[in-house]
């Protein structure tokens, strides 16, 4: 642990500088997408040899460069996008020549475009740091800035880690100014509403990645998250939408951002042509809209521009240190919403001052659903200020958009969040997790942005604790029983997820290889946390996280953690220091290694010690071959591709255990147990001398009651208990609910145990699984007697997991109609049921359900529903929980019974919500849902009697009317929501998923179009995605039209969103493909024959090829390259994505890694030929002949031609001399072949070995000869393309005479342009008085 805190700034590890302050200007030119910039960067030197400043810049045309006002020069700058590209016609099999040119920018982190050299004449000069001039360099840039125009305060020094002239530096700080145009923006700021016909707001907003390279595309910068200085902002922009869109400012309009036309959900936003020269139909009032610019940091001024009145200028300050990636911006006609009025009184009178503003942005039409979404931000920031520390900036501002890749992106004091968040106040399932989500953001405004992590290995701390804080809030916010229950399901999620993975602490260098990998970090770090919380508790008791926490915001405040950098080691000291303990074995277990432990535990209650005998088997993370999955297929080939190996499992997990014993009494006991071999031993001793409590006794005593009876006991040690679940217990209740109660060999059973239940880990201290041999009516004690909702979920996981039985769906119901237990213990009890509803025992659990549903939401002794009322939230979810595990209930043949389908039909075609305020979009699609689910059970009924099979036994009344009936009110709902759209379009996302299920299980046809119809520009995103995403589902990545329909969006969509999830699709698709998911036929069939499956026999190497393909990744990617490796269309359509000038660096390179794995490199260009063309010669007269050249193309070599005879001497003759000289030969080479005339009695042709024979310029030698036609040894294409490495003719020769005429009969055609020179066939001619000329040569 030593030199946790006295370490190097990360910003001198390879740059040489870091950056003290930087001003950008910003003349953002909105409909030519278009960006006129200046920086200035203020640069700390930290040698005073550094002569080169390596600075990350992308598509930008830099125009001026000086250092300290004096010409600088640079490296050659080559602007990445535009090296993004291979000069010639390439193809997927040269990905590896394009992905080496872009090497340098796909590194994590992508090396530095733009290098500046220090002039010649500029020297690096020492600075005493403690000097007034070292002093004054800073206080002289933030002395001038003020809060705003009419405040004339200084503004308080920066609230976060210190900047400036730190002690480290000894030199002159340095002034790089860059001036510099991006014609095109193509990456970095995305445009939304500026394109013809998209009927959407106008607006724009940069585009920061997760990842580096995000901010450089708008200015040059040190783009590292470890590299933070203070930051000046202007941007300058047209003041009013119908100043942006002036048809002076541009007359042509390219092609970029935005999509077709889709409106914003608001009627009459937009309308009225005003002419044809008009290009978008804007109304007057929407013209007038005045463009904002919310940015990062605290606005100075807003000023209009005094040369062009249509423009201004906004001016922005942070004086906190950032990265680069950290600012962010967003320009368009936002509505403003204070976001502080929701606070409450007395949180306002506790902060007074400090109370920190909270402002919303949103599109015109969308403030009441704004102010619905963020309701809780207001109470989470004062949480989090009285908690962990003050705000570390002086306001927080949210800014809602569209096409936003993410959900949300953080940037400092401003979160730029998605239009896809808001959600209206009759909206119920989004609310807890939107709240979350926005919570999250509000957390990494601390931990995140104002504090980052050192290395990448360290991004779990910033993760974890961010998350750690919302769920905290959440807490708060929700109550306790859903914070512990979100934490239990979390905890199973990572028993599921953390198999062959590497340790939490490795996952950080894998963040930007796939996004599942921070989604597990986003899951298991906040739970690490919270059992270190409760081990930091319980141990030193201590105020547990919260004070470790606020005291790494306090160090980071006052300077004493280097650049706002945090790492584990500094977290791990910090937690050892205030904890009082030692963890550097938990954090060896549970940061450092991977997987989660697994307990057996036996018990067994000695009378004579009277003690618990316990035994805990500790089982590590069996890795077991676990078959690939096609939604992590391309995670699994990623770190297949770059050998990343799970992490070391830890052989035992060591740690203090407490269990807790329920005796007779009712009283808990807890002991505490130190875990420390694989097998533990203990002995817990007894506490309690009453009998337990009979359930025989309890029974009695509340029939008596029901009856009016007193009831009297026998005995006194007799204790009583009251439990949950303790309904429908008179004999009317019972006879009517059809329940059982315990059998009397059971009671006995029950009579002879000591003690109620035992219960491990109660606590929640471990990230585990803990299987026990507790007798069944041991977990309904703890169901219906422990108030903690884990263990009541515990219970409920064990019933489920049980064999169905009477009495268990008797326990299940009374916990489902039990109003006294929390929704989430309900909702699973009535999963839970659906085990239990077996022919076999007469349906009993299928009875309960439909029992239980029409006691809470039917008339009285009438299976029709009331009408929805959704004002009680718990009634909800129970009344969507119901219908979705009725839909699950199966028959013996794996198929839905008919009541089953009849109750799911009734209830969507009666469904009532006439007189409900809430929505009811996200209760028919459970509706639809389940009832798709249930029809695609069992294939389609025979619509003929003819058709009709022998097997009449399982006729349950389903005939093809009743199908049809409820397919059509499945495509009723989807109609109506074209007409009255749904949130989110809902109910069409749901019909398309109801179409996808009932066509992969064979009941109805495959119609591609009913999928395809959504997938046109201008329909809803979300939409488009469903459909794309179905149509892979279903195969047809096979079909040649629909796959060149895939790709092309893929490729050209100008929405950031939808290319992002269509690269999500492919990888997708690709994995269903390699896994062979849809590559058996006999189990295709199947659903259409009743089920029957012939099986033949195979090889023993087809059983280990398919067994390959499934679990490992070579065999899957062998599989995949034999089946799509060789489609035409597909290598077309990936490299015209690749190539297309819509997508970003990152979305390239996830193309170029799919081309990888399908496709073998080849080093290789192809060069396309035209083919020869006929010439003609025509006499002109005059002793002139012309040459031109038909269109008639030569693909056959020309026929032998007769040996002309020699002319008479004294008749003025024509000579034409043909040369043709062949391409460079090698030093000493071979003879060319000698083809003389005896070989043909035809041939006119003559090569000769002979140098001489062509090198003779006298003309007379030859005039006795017959003239001879040399023809090039090139043998004509048999194809349009000929591929060669390098072809190439010349010709050479003199002439004498009184003109010449060069033809040429081959032309290099390609489109990629550029190559070799082009071949050419030069023929000379020396004109003679006299002669007569004619006929045409080839």
């Amino acid at each position: 642990m030593v030199g946790l805190v006295d370490v190097p700034s990360p910003q001198a590890s390879g740059a040489g500088f870091s950056v003290l302050h930087q001003k950008v200007e910003l003349d953002i030119d909105l409909l030519r997408r278009s960006l006129t910039g200046k920086t200035e960067l203020t640069i700390n030197p930290h040698s005073k040899d550094l002569r080169v400043f390596r600075l990350n810049c992308r598509q930008c045309e830099i125009r001026s460069l000086t250092i300290n006002g004096k010409p600088a020069s640079s490296a050659p700058y080559v602007d990445p996008y535009k090296n993004a590209t291979l000069p010639w016609d390439a193809g997927v099999h040269q990905h590896h020549m394009l992905r080496r040119k872009l090497a340098g920018q796909l590194k994590d982190p992508p090396e530095e475009e733009l290098l500046v050299n220090l002039p010649k004449n500029l020297k690096i000069d020492e600075l005493d740091p403690f000097s007034a001039e070292g002093q004054s360099i800073i206080v002289a840039k933030v002395g001038s800035w003020k809060r705003d125009s009419n405040d004339n305060t200084v503004l308080e020094p920066p609230q976060g880690p210190r900047t400036g002239i730190e002690p480290t530096a000894r030199f002159t700080p340095i002034t790089i100014r860059i001036e510099y145009v991006i014609h095109k923006i193509r990456d970095g700021m995305h445009f939304v509403g500026w394109e013809e016909g998209d009927l959407r707001y106008p607006h724009a907003y940069s585009r920061i990645s997760l990842s580096p390279g995000g901010a450089c595309c708008l200015f040059p910068c040190a783009d590292d998250r470890t590299s933070r200085s203070t930051w000046e902002i202007s941007i300058k922009c047209a003041r009013s939408i119908g100043d942006a869109l002036r048809p002076s400012q541009s007359r042509e309009l390219p092609v970029v951002n935005g999509t077709a036309a889709r409106s914003n959900g608001r009627i009459g936003s937009h309308g009225g042509l005003h002419g044809e020269e008009d290009r978008f139909s804007f109304s007057d009032e929407d013209r007038a809209l005045d463009l904002a610019v919310i940015c990062t940091g605290d606005m100075t001024d807003e000023m209009v521009d005094p040369l062009d009145p249509t423009k201004k200028t906004t001016s922005f300050i942070s004086t906190t240190a950032l990265a680069a990636q950290h600012i962010g911006f967003a320009i368009g006609p936002f509505e403003h919403i204070d976001l502080a009025e929701f606070r409450e009184s007395d949180e306002d009178d506790k902060l007074g001052q400090n109370a920190v503003p909270v402002h919303g942005f949103c599109l015109p039409g969308r403030v009441d659903e704004t102010k619905n979404t963020c309701l809780p931000l207001a109470k989470a920031i004062d949480f989090f200020t009285l908690t962990y520390g003050s705000y570390p900036f002086t306001s927080y501002k949210l800014c809602f958009v569209d096409d936003l890749p993410f959900d949300i992106v953080d940037t400092s004091s401003l979160s730029i969040c998605s239009s896809r968040l808001l959600f209206a106040e009759d909206i119920i399932d989004p609310l807890d997790e939107v709240s979350r989500q926005l919570v999250h953001a509000l957390a990494s405004q601390w931990m995140g942005i104002n504090i980052v992590p050192k290395e990448p290995v360290d991004t779990w701390v910033v993760v974890g604790i961010a998350y750690y804080m919302t769920d905290t809030f959440m807490k708060k916010l929700s109550g306790n029983n859903e914070y512990r229950f979100r934490q239990k399901k979390a905890s199973d999620r990572v028993l599921e997820l953390d198999i062959a993975r590497p340790s939490l602490y490795d996952t950080g260098r894998l963040t930007t290889l796939d996004p599942s990998e921070l989604e597990f970090m986003a899951i298991k770090a906040p739970l690490v946390l919270f059992i270190l919380d409760r081990r930091l508790t319980k141990t030193s008791g201590s105020s547990g996280l919260s004070r470790i926490i606020s005291r790494v915001f306090l160090n980071a405040k006052v300077g004493d953690m280097p650049n706002a950098a945090i790492n584990t080691a500094y977290f791990t000291k910090t937690c050892e220091k205030l904890g009082h303990a030692k963890l550097d074995v938990f954090f060896a277990q549970w940061v450092f290694g991977a997987g989660c432990p697994r307990f057996r535990v036996t018990q067994r209650f000695n009378k004579k010690k009277l003690v618990v005998e316990m035994l805990i088997h500790q089982t590590p993370g069996e890795v077991v071959d676990r078959d690939l999955d096609k939604a992590t297929f391309m995670r699994d080939v990623k770190e297949e591709m770059r050998s990343v190996y799970a992490g070391p499992v830890q052989p035992i997990f060591t740690g203090p255990m407490t269990i807790r014993i329920h005796e007779a009494d009712g009283t808990p006991y807890e002991h505490i147990i130190e875990i420390k071999e694989g097998t533990t031993k203990f002995d817990i001793p007894y506490n309690t001398k009453y009998k337990r409590l009979k359930r025989s006794r309890r029974q009695k005593e509340r029939s008596a009651l029901a009856a009016g009876i007193e009831f009297t006991s026998e005995g006194n040690d007799d204790v009583l208990i009251y439990c949950l679940g303790d309904i429908l217990q008179s004999d009317e209740e019972v006879k009517e609910w059809r329940l059982s109660d315990w059998s009397k060999e059971d009671e006995d059973k029950m009579n002879q145990e000591s003690y109620e239940w035992i219960r491990m880990d109660a606590d929640f201290e471990w990230i585990c699984k803990i299987t026990m041999n507790m007798p069944g009516y041991m977990y309904t004690s703890q169901l219906q007697q422990d108030r903690d909702v884990v263990a009541q979920f515990e219970s409920i996981q064990y019933m489920a997991a049980q064999r169905e039985h009477p009495l268990i769906s008797s326990i299940l119901v009374r916990t489902l109609l039990d109003r006294r237990y929390f929704h989430g213990i309900r909702t699973a009890a009535a999963t839970a049921l659906t085990r239990h509803s077996k022919d076999e025992l007469n349906w009993i659990g299928l009875f309960h359900l439909e029992k239980a549903f029409q006691e809470f939401f039917c008339f009285t002794d009438s299976p029709m529903t009331r009408s929805n009322d959704f004002s009680d939230r718990t009634a909800y979810y129970i009344q969507c929980a119901i219908p979705r595990a009725i839909a699950k209930v199966r028959d013996n043949n794996g198929r839905a019974p008919m009541r089953v389908r009849t109750f799911l039909f009734e209830k969507l075609k009666f469904n009532d919500n006439s007189n409900n305020e809430y929505s009811d979009c996200h209760y028919i699609a459970v509706l639809m849902n389940g009832l798709a689910d249930a029809l695609s059970s069992k294939p389609a009924p025979i619509s003929s009697p003819f058709d009709e099979d022998m097997d009449l036994e399982d006729d349950d009344g389903d005939d093809i009317r009743f199908h049809n009936t409820c397919l059509d009110e499945i495509d009723r709902y989807r109609r109506l929501d074209e007409w009255i759209p749904s949130y989110h379009n809902i109910l069409s996302t749901t019909a398309l998923d109801c179409k996808l299920q009932l066509v992969k299980s064979g009941t109805i046809y495959l119609n591609p179009v009913d999928f395809l119809q959504y997938t046109r520009d201008g329909t809803s995103d979300i939409l488009r995605l469903k459909a794309f995403c179905n149509l892979m589902d279903l195969g047809m990545f096979k079909n040649d039209a629909i796959l060149r329909w895939f790709l092309f969006i893929l490729g050209t969509d100008p929405s950031p969103y939808v290319r992002q999830h269509m690269l999500r699709f492919l990888g997708k698709t690709m994995g269903t493909i390699a896994i062979g998911e849809n590559s058996n036929p006999a189990a295709a069939t199947a659903a259409q024959s009743d089920g029957l499956i012939i099986e033949q026999d195979s090889s023993t190497e087809g059983r280990k090829a398919d067994l390959a393909r499934k679990q490992t990744v070579v065999g899957a990617l062998q599989a995949l390259k034999e089946e799509i490796g060789k489609n035409e269309v597909l290598k077309k359509g990936l490299w015209g994505a690749i190539s297309s000038p819509a997508i970003s660096l990152r979305e390239l390179a996830e193309l170029l890694e799919m081309c990888e794995l399908l496709y073998a490199p080849e080093s290789s260009m192809i060069v396309v030929l035209k083919y020869p063309r006929y010439w003609k010669c025509t006499k002109i007269g005059k002793a002139t002949l012309r040459f031109s050249q038909t269109s008639r193309i030569r693909t056959q070599p020309l026929p032998p031609r007769p040996l002309l005879a020699a002319p008479p001497p004294a008749t003025p003759s024509l000579k034409i001399k043909f040369q043709f000289q062949p391409p460079p030969q090698p030093p000493n080479p071979k003879p060319p072949l000698r083809r003389s005339d005896s070989s043909n009695s035809s041939s006119h042709h003559h090569w000769s070995s002979n140098s001489n024979s062509n090198a003779n310029p006298n003309p007379s030698s030859t005039s006795t000869k017959a003239p001879s036609f040399p023809r090039p040894l090139l043998k004509p294409p048999k194809k349009p393309s000929i591929s060669s490495s390098n072809v190439s003719s010349t010709s050479s020769g003199t002439s004498s005479t009184a003109g010449s005429v060069a033809a040429t009969g081959f032309s290099q055609q390609g489109s990629g342009g550029g190559g070799s020179s082009k071949p050419r066939l030069t023929l000379k001619l020396n004109l003679h008085r006299g002669g007569s000329g004619g006929g045409g040569g080839g």
